[in-house]
């Protein structure tokens, strides 16, 4: 099979299971409806939200990315745990090919859905009279805002390959992502080395404000994490080259 064909058959498996089209689409809407109703009920009470704006914009985006895990880990676990991979094997010998395809197209769907999501969360802050649109801080967490569920779907992506086991993968991924790094972040002893997790870098990229806590710049932090999804998807291309079939 072409390239070309690989990613319609990819996009076509996204827009035809249920699973696949509606995690990315509820991710969507729970980023920007959660920022909307927290800003709604919060935003002229809790300084929290203001001080810097960027954490009353993306504060939806803490919900919306745990199902951004969902949507990466099913990706390709789902077809681990069914054996569809060796179906797909068949029709897609080349493995690299098969692996890169559904990573292309799930990382396109993790930058739409950061595109989207960030207008949406920028829009409905503004909307609520909050917000600072202005300036190179402004700028850099949109860009952020956009880069961060692509990359986030390529760690998680890379890490089903890894290790082969939807469940394995989801009950990692997810109360990692969600719980237990934001969760040691606020705690002194481990504070320091918690800010390089992927999750930690990448995030304090969409800050407006510097945090002297922390020992890189912003867009180091979104490199940080670029480097930590390259290594997980290539450790789950050598996984599914070696172990597969």
């Amino acid at each position: 099979m072409t390239t070309t064909a690989v990613l319609r058959s990819e996009w076509t498996k996204i827009t035809t299971l249920r699973s696949l089209w509606l995690t990315p689409l509820a991710s969507l809407l729970l980023t920007v409806g959660a920022t909307f109703a927290v800003n709604a009920a919060l935003g002229k009470v809790d300084r929290s939200l203001t001080v810097d704006p960027s954490v009353g914009i993306h504060y939806g985006l803490n919900f919306g990315q745990a199902l951004l895990v969902c949507f990466a880990v099913l990706l390709l676990g789902q077809e681990f745990n069914s054996r569809t991979i060796d179906t797909s094997l068949l029709a897609v010998p080349r493995r690299g090919l098969l692996y890169g395809g559904k990573l292309a197209v799930g990382t396109a769907v993790g930058l739409v859905v950061g595109m989207a999501g960030t207008a949406g969360a920028f829009g409905s802050y503004a909307g609520l009279g909050f917000g600072d649109w202005q300036g190179p801080a402004a700028a850099r967490s949109m860009a952020a805002g956009c880069l961060y569920p692509a990359l986030l779907v390529v760690l998680c992506f890379g890490v089903t390959g890894m290790l082969r086991n939807l469940t394995a993968a989801m009950g990692l991924l997810v109360p990692t992502v969600f719980l237990l790094s934001p969760l040691l972040s606020g705690v002194p002893g481990v504070r320091r080395a918690v800010q390089f997790l992927p999750d930690r870098a990448g995030q304090y990229a969409l800050r407006y404000h510097d945090d002297p806590q922390v020992a890189y710049g912003h867009w180091t932090g979104l490199l940080i994490m670029a480097g930590w999804a390259a290594a997980a998807a290539y450790g789950g291309w050598r996984s599914l080259h070696r172990r597969a079939g």
